[in-house]
């Protein structure tokens, strides 16, 4: 058969979806990546992946706009006679459902978390909820990665309990992200944030949890691993970034698709989201034997066992964040070691990327 894989980026597919295109192609189907006009649309041709681009627009709410971008990639998609489409991201799903209307085409789509438009409520969030529910409407397998979401989509009508499947995220290549000797215990804490800057990641939490641990003791170093909003709509812009670098509160890194040699240099890595589907940076680091400390919400509480291999705090709570930080920086080395050790057979067992690309061609397959 001929896969479609669609997001709103090429930089999705590149990053997270490389493997799983390559085994599509070991088992035999024909395989095209469909994103944006990056630099990553590039960079997977040059890896011997097909790929179209489609001019996505990620906080466009345009309709004649958008309305092209959606009969672009029904052009693409009839162009390459493609069998089935895989979708990921609001945008992506919600596009490559609208663009097979009419067409007797598979779509497997991919629900990777709430999104803006269950976290605020405009009129836009509200279309954006319609749609969802007419193009997950025509999905013949519709894949969440936690429980709460699913139960959440479906209890609101946008998705069909008995074509929904649960999914253990994007899964990790634990081959690449692999644990290394823990970092010297000394009289410094370094704690690292991976994620773009959004509000609804925490940010705000974590600088305010910065600023008090460093009022009292500036051996704490709080780092920060994620692009900010250039917009500003919903999350940090750099002048604030920046701001806060001025301050002396975090140490920001950049950005960077290899972020092993910054958590392997981290004590802990931390994220304060309201909510996620399954969050990468959090198995990411477990897998390579890191600590992890995030929010008691959906999605991220799947990833930690309490005390186990990481904390949990409550979202939007900074002072229990800021609990839990101080409880991680009261273990000794032995025991820091062992809750690591316990997040990387947790990563082994659930979220190992293999099981995901086996439910992924075992979808496929009963298509």
């Amino acid at each position: 058969m001929k896969i479609a894989l669609v997001a709103n980026t090429s930089w999705y597919l590149y990053n997270f979806r490389r493997n799983l295109m390559s085994s599509l192609e070991s088992n035999g189907h024909q395989v095209i990546a469909i994103g944006s006009p990056d630099g990553y649309a590039q960079k997977l041709e040059s890896e011997g992946f097909s790929q179209r681009t489609v001019p996505f627009n990620q906080a466009g709410v345009n309709p004649i706009r958008e309305l092209q971008t959606v009969h672009k990639l029904r052009h693409i998609l009839h162009e390459e006679d493609v069998d089935v489409v895989l979708s990921w991201t609001p945008k992506g799903n919600i596009y490559a459902g609208l663009a097979l209307v009419g067409r007797q085409r598979s779509l497997i789509a991919n629900v990777s978390g709430l999104g803006r438009a269950f976290i605020h409520r405009t009129w836009v969030t509200l279309v954006v909820r319609q749609l969802l529910k007419f193009t997950l409407g025509r999905a013949n397998v519709i894949f969440f990665q936690n429980d709460d979401d699913r139960q959440q989509f479906t209890a609101q009508g946008l998705a069909d309990e008995r074509r929904s499947q649960l999914l253990p995220g994007s899964g990790v290549d634990l081959n690449r992200f692999r644990p290394l000797p823990p970092r010297p215990l000394d009289n410094r804490l370094q704690v690292l944030m991976v994620s773009r800057l959004l509000w609804s990641k925490g940010i705000r939490e974590y600088v305010d949890a910065a600023r008090t641990l460093r009022s009292n003791d500036p051996n704490w170093r709080f780092q920060v691993l994620g692009a900010p909003d250039e917009s500003g709509s919903s999350g940090v812009q750099p002048s604030l970034l920046q701001s806060w670098v001025s301050e002396g509160v975090i140490e920001y890194l950049g950005t960077t698709d290899d972020v092993r040699a910054f958590m392997a240099a981290a004590d802990c890595i931390v994220l304060p989201s309201y909510r996620e589907g399954l969050p990468r940076s959090m198995l990411e680091a477990a897998a390579m034997a890191k600590p992890i400390l995030t929010t008691d919400a959906p999605g991220c509480r799947d990833c930690v066992e309490n005390g186990v291999n990481g904390f949990l705090f409550r979202p939007q709570d900074t002072q229990d964040l800021i609990s839990a930080l101080k409880r991680f920086n009261c273990l000794d080395t032995q025991a820091r070691i062992a809750m690591g050790e316990a997040g990387r057979r947790k990563v082994e067992t659930q979220f190992d990327e293999r099981i995901v690309i086996d439910r992924y061609l075992s979808a496929i397959n009963g298509l």
